[in-house]
């Protein structure tokens, strides 16, 4: 039953608790009505004194209803609006109570919650870890339109509320006293009620304690208006920036400073107006339903195990071997020690396994001069790692996992020589990204405790791990991998084995796409130009050199050997054959060597002037058509690999496409891309695009099952 619990006590102090239905008060259909009747119960009463505005969730309050905003289509702005504006009417009353009101903030109060708090007069915050404080609607697509833009503008002015606003900032309670989000802390939640009654009784003769900054007389915002000229040429310089970083793919952000710099120049209760007005455009739009339903919907499946298996019992990392202390095993030995687990870093001399463990002291370092981490901390977690050559100190891992070259004799060797260092129910994992796990793991004696865990560089930065299966591998040991990931606070997607996985796979389709419109004749500026603008963080060419020519060259080459791809099948010869050329013929291997596509200097980088011996100066296609190449593949290559198999949910595409190969973020990843597209119109561009350019470009079986690809 939705409850907001109302108690006054002798001294005229109302206590309204929000207690609604499920396990997190949530602004749904039933928000409205049930402050509503509070508000007008508080309205009514004769000799009130003072509001505590509470919980009785252990979060305070979580936000919006998502599945209600996504669920509102084009051609609903107009109802949504309305009722929106309903809502702010009986917030801004809250707001409005002769009396002070006080937020006792028990718990995460992010979005909407957090709104809620700004309509109090006095907002004290329980300073606990599971406390979170902020404005992520940005994240999601959406604006704070709740009175979150105006309010936090009124508050802290236009440049300080920016970060909070445009990029979504959270913040623990510390942090949001020190901006000046919130007013005081307590250490213990006991004393948060009884805080908020001695502020009340504090102010009592106080003639403004229970007006709000914005309306009292001669408020000004903090800094100054919108007109201000310092003010003014800060706008001008944000929405550059923000151009620049969200290249007009994003709508929201740019909604959120428009409605700002409204609110930094006119009345406040307009500025509300227009704020309602800018969430409900928002609302329907594709973009905002792709972020909702990855960033959340998706998000949640996947960091709620949607891959693991129920059944297994939950299980730690306590010694942690890694052979290999090169640059992913180097990175990979801080993450694991980060997370407080003892590491064996192995290399083939101990020179080289200290170098490795030298790359993890400088990233403590690092952080400790930030303020990240104390000194101490800092120190405790690198003598977790152990540097070694000898193999029998890997004896007793729970998890060893291989980082070494990508030569399947090579990682043969490696698994043959540590294997038998493993606890009982320990397992061995390679950290390949594009080797079949099931190859790998035949050499095994238990293939059950072989699988793959392909992280991605830098491993400290990059979010995710993608978890592949081979035939052999057993639950208890998916299990393990996936818990194994929560430890390092790793976003686990859980594939099945194939050629390159999901993630490598996809990734190169698009990179290929690149290499072959060079091979035609296209201007490779353009080519670069147009990856950005169709959202990508970097051309496919720059990609290419960040990976290394010569590292897919040596990948194809061996693929081709192994007689696990047929070159004979290759649908981008001239690509291929550009590739052969850059490598071996103008020894250009990529960035690690200073030329690639790009020539690299201390100054920059800029396009190798020899790729002009490829370009047709008469040769020209559209440039949608070129976006729509690297792109089409990416979604096309995705769409396979679940129709495969190789995908076992979407949720493990849209994350895994996001967070580890670059899908543009307004896609809400490749597969949710097809959902917002249209079924019928993405497959008639696909053939299309077939017709143009290849058969690469033809539509997958998929894509006839008549359903949202959920």
């Amino acid at each position: 039953m939705n409850l907001f619990h109302y108690q006054k006590d002798d001294n005229n102090v109302v206590a309204v608790t929000m207690d609604m239905e499920g396990p997190v008060n949530l602004m749904n259909e039933s928000f409205a009505p049930l402050l509503a009747e509070a508000v007008a119960k508080l309205e009514a009463e004769e000799h009130l004194a003072g509001v505590i505005l509470g919980s009785a969730k252990k979060t305070f309050f979580a936000g919006g209803d998502l599945r209600r905003l996504s669920s509102i289509e084009a051609g609903g702005e107009q109802e949504f609006f309305e009722g929106l504006e309903s809502m702010k009417a009986i917030m801004r009353r809250l707001e409005r109570l002769p009396v002070p009101v006080v937020a006792a903030i028990n718990g995460a109060a992010l979005g909407g919650g957090f709104e809620i708090c700004l309509c109090c007069n006095r907002r004290i915050a329980w300073n606990d870890r599971s406390v979170k404080l902020g404005q992520p609607e940005v994240t999601l697509g959406l604006l704070p339109g709740a009175g979150g833009v105006v309010r936090m503008t009124h508050l802290l002015g236009l440049e300080d509320a920016m970060p909070y606003l445009i990029e979504g900032r959270q913040v623990s309670p510390v942090e949001a006293l020190a901006a000046g989000l919130i007013d005081e802390t307590v250490e213990r939640l006991e004393e948060l009620h009884h805080r908020a009654r001695s502020w009340i009784n504090e102010v009592q003769q106080e003639a403004d304690a229970a007006k709000q900054p914005w309306d009292r007389p001669g408020h000004k915002i903090p800094g100054g208006s919108s007109n201000a000229p310092r003010i003014a040429s800060r706008i001008g310089v944000a929405s550059a920036m923000l151009f620049k970083k969200t290249r007009g793919l994003l709508p929201a952000p740019e909604c959120i400073l428009d409605v700002m710099v409204e609110a930094g120049r006119m009345d406040f209760d307009v500025a509300l107006r227009i704020e309602s007005r800018k969430f409900a455009g928002l609302v329907t739009r594709p973009e905002t339903k792709n972020l909702i339903n990855t960033f959340f919907f998706d998000m949640n499946k996947v960091k709620g195990g949607v891959g693991r298996p129920k059944d297994v019992p939950v299980s730690n990392v306590e010694k942690l071997g890694i052979v290999g202390a090169g640059m992913m095993g180097q990175a990979i030995a801080f993450v694991a020690a980060m997370a407080g687990i003892e590491v064996v870093l192995k290399d083939t001399s101990l020179e080289t396994a200290e170098h490795g463990k030298h790359y993890s002291k400088r990233l403590f370092e690092k952080r400790a001069e930030k303020g990240r981490m104390t000194t101490e901390k800092c120190a405790a977690a690198l003598t977790l790692i152990q540097p070694t050559e000898d193999v029998a100190d890997l004896k007793g891992c729970d998890l060893i996992i291989e980082a070494v070259f990508e030569r399947i004799d090579i990682k043969d060797q490696v698994l043959t020589e540590t294997e038998s260092m493993l606890a009982e129910e320990g397992i061995w994992a390679s950290n390949t990204s594009t080797l079949p796990i099931t190859r790998l793991g035949s050499k095994a004696k238990n293939p059950s405790n072989f699988i793959g865990l392909h992280f991605f560089s830098p491993v400290e930065k990059m979010p995710l791990l993608e978890i592949i299966i081979g035939e052999k591998t057993s639950d208890e040991t998916l299990a393990r991998a996936f818990d194994f990931s929560r430890q390092i606070q790793k976003t686990a997607i859980v594939v099945n084995d194939s050629v390159g996985f999901y993630t490598s796979r996809t990734i190169g389709t698009k990179i290929d796409e690149a290499n072959q419109m060079v091979a035609e004749g296209l201007d490779p500026v353009r080519i670069e130009s147009m990856c950005r603008a169709v959202g990508f963080p970097v051309g496919m060419l720059a990609l290419h050199d960040e990976v290394s020519l010569s590292l897919s060259l040596d990948i194809y080459e061996s693929q081709i050997k192994m007689g696990l791809r047929k070159k004979e099948a290759d649908q981008t010869p001239e690509g291929r054959a550009l590739l052969r050329a850059m490598v071996k013929q103008h020894d250009r291997p990529g960035r690690k060597a200073g030329r690639g596509f790009y020539d690299y200097t201390e100054i920059g980088k800029s396009l190798w002037a020899g790729l002009d011996r490829w370009r047709q100066a008469d040769h020209f296609i559209p440039d949608q058509d070129i976006k729509d190449r690297m792109l089409f593949r990416a979604v096309i290559e995705s769409l396979k690999c679940l129709e495969e198999g190789v995908l076992q949910s979407v949720a493990d595409a849209n994350i895994g496409s996001i967070l580890g190969i670059g899908a543009p973020a307004w896609t809400g990843g490749y597969i949710q891309f097809v959902n917002t597209y249209g079924r019928e119109r993405f497959i008639a561009r696909c053939k299309e695009l077939q017709i143009a350019y290849g058969e690469r470009f033809s539509p997958p079986g998929i894509l006839q099952e008549k359903r949202l690809l959920v």
